[in-house]
C-alpha cells in the first residue's frame, strides 16, 4: 500500500456542531467508492488520483503521540475525507489500531462510513462507548439497492448496510443513518424517503440525519456530470437549467420531502434534529463524566 507524509493525525474542529466532534482524523486518503457525487473530489482538497486509496505514514505512531498530548479530551471524528472503512482496510487494520489508541487514552470516536465492515471493531466501539462517547453514521442514500449502485458503484447494497446497523445497534451502539446527499432529479421522491425511514427503523437506527440536495463545485462538478450523461441521460440538462453553476443545489421538493421525512421519522420514534442526536449519544455514552475523569 503507498503511503503519503504525514505530520499530524488531529486536528482541532472550528467548532463541534457537526456531530459533536472536538477533534477530525483522516488516516488514508483518498477513497474506492467511485459515489459519483463525492466533494472531496473538489479541486480545494488537492487529493491527485483520488480513487486511490493511500495511507499516511506512519501515522499510528503520530496520532498516539498526539492523543498523548491533549489535555483535552474529546471525540474524535473520522470519515469526512476518506471512508476509515475503504477495502484497504480489511488488511491494513489501521482503523481498528485507531480505535485502540483511542480506548487507550480516553477518547470517543464519531464515525462516518459506508461500509459494513465497521462492525468488525463493534467490540472496540463497545468498549470505548463504557467510557466515552461513540456514534456511527452510515450513509445510505438510496432505499433500492439497483440505484445505490448506481450512484455508489463499489460500495455495499443498502440492504447490507442497514443490517450493519443493526448489528451495532444490537450490541448497544448508538448507530443511523446519513441521508446525504439526496440527488435533485434523481433519488429525491416521497417513496425513496419513506423506504429508508421504514428500513432504518426496522433494523434498529437511533437517528437520521438529511441534506435534501448536493453540493457541486470545479472537476467535482465535471466528474458528477459525465457520470449523469452515462447514467441518467437529460438529467445533467435539468441541473443546468435549475442551477447554473450554483454550489448548493437543493432538490426542488426539498421543503415537502422535509415534511414527509419529519413526519415518519417523529411515527418511528427517529431523532434526526443535530442537537437531540448529539444530546442523546453524548448522554447515553458519558461524556459528562469526562471533565471529572482527566
Amino acid at each position: 500500500m503507498e503511503t503519503i507524509p504525514a505530520k499530524n493525525m488531529l486536528t482541532r474542529t472550528k467548532n463541534n456542531f457537526w456531530f459533536g466532534t472536538d477533534y477530525n482524523m483522516n488516516i488514508y486518503r483518498g477513497c474506492s467508492h467511485g459515489c459519483i457525487y463525492c466533494d472531496s473530489r473538489s479541486d480545494c482538497y488537492g487529493i491527485e488520483a483520488f480513487d486511490q486509496v493511500r495511507a499516511k505514514a506512519n501515522a499510528l505512531n503520530i496520532l498516539e503521540d498526539n492523543l498523548r498530548r491533549k489535555s483535552l479530551k474529546g471525540v474524535v471524528g473520522t470519515g469526512a475525507m476518506s471512508d476509515p472503512y475503504n477495502p484497504m482496510e480489511k488488511q491494513h487494520q489501521l482503523t481498528r489500531q485507531a480505535l485502540e489508541l483511542f480506548k487507550r487514552y480516553g477518547f470517543g470516536v464519531a464515525i462516518a462510513t459506508k461500509s459494513p465492515l465497521v462492525t468488525r471493531d463493534s467490540d472496540l466501539l463497545a468498549a470505548i462507548q463504557q467510557r466515552s462517547p461513540v456514534i456511527v453514521k452510515i450513509t445510505i442514500t438510496c432505499a433500492d439497492d439497483q440505484l445505490a449502485k448506481i450512484i455508489e458503484p463499489r460500495v455495499a447494497p443498502s440492504s447490507t448496510r442497514f443490517a450493519a446497523i443493526k448489528e451495532l445497534s444490537d450490541r448497544g451502539i448508538f448507530a443511523g443513518v446519513l441521508l446525504m446527499p439526496i440527488l435533485p432529479f434523481i433519488n429525491d421522491t416521497p417513496a425513496n424517503i419513506k423506504g429508508i425511514v421504514a428500513a432504518a427503523a426496522e433494523h434498529g437506527a437511533r437517528f437520521i440525519y438529511p441534506a435534501f440536495g448536493v453540493t457541486l463545485r470545479d472537476s467535482q462538478r465535471l466528474y458528477f456530470y459525465d457520470q449523469l450523461d452515462a447514467h441518467f441521460p437529460g438529467i445533467k440538462k435539468e441541473y443546468l437549467r435549475s442551477f447554473g453553476n450554483a454550489y448548493s443545489c437543493a432538490s426542488p421538493q426539498a421543503k415537502s420531502l422535509w415534511t414527509t421525512f419529519t413526519r415518519e421519522c417523529q411515527r418511528q420514534g427517529l431523532l434526526y434534529k443535530m442537537e437531540d442526536i448529539v444530546a442523546r449519544y453524548k448522554l447515553e455514552h458519558g461524556s459528562q463524566q469526562l471533565s471529572f475523569l482527566f
